[in-house]
């Protein structure tokens, strides 16, 4: 299942890619746990991502892809991120999303 986080400005609204990813059917509770996890993590990684990148950079975040795994409350950055964004949050990217400083990507 796919969802998407939409971060809006006054010129455009710009959106960052979420792929859920979990064990057992996609249900109505797996939707609903999807839709809780989706607005704990919308402000949470939108401030992050903004804190991150180059005040030059022109504010699309459609670029980025997160992978959450559901069952063990993870976000990871998807290899379908470019490079050269990875390497713009890699460093403290599982500190402060996850809480913990283990990577993210392999």
């Amino acid at each position: 299942m796919c969802c998407f986080l939409v971060y809006c400005t006054s010129y455009t609204c710009e959106i960052v890619k979420f792929n859920w990813l979990f064990s057992g059917d996609d249900n109505p509770v797996m939707k609903r746990t999807c839709i809780d996890l989706e607005y704990k993590l919308r402000p949470k990684i939108t401030k992050f991502l903004l804190s991150k990148l180059d005040s030059d950079y022109s504010g699309d975040l459609s670029r980025f892809c997160f992978d959450v795994d559901v069952d063990r409350k993870w976000v990871s950055i998807s290899d379908k991120t470019p490079k050269e964004l990875i390497s713009k949050i890699w460093s403290d990217f599982d500190a402060a999303i996850n809480g913990s400083p283990f990577p993210s990507v392999a």
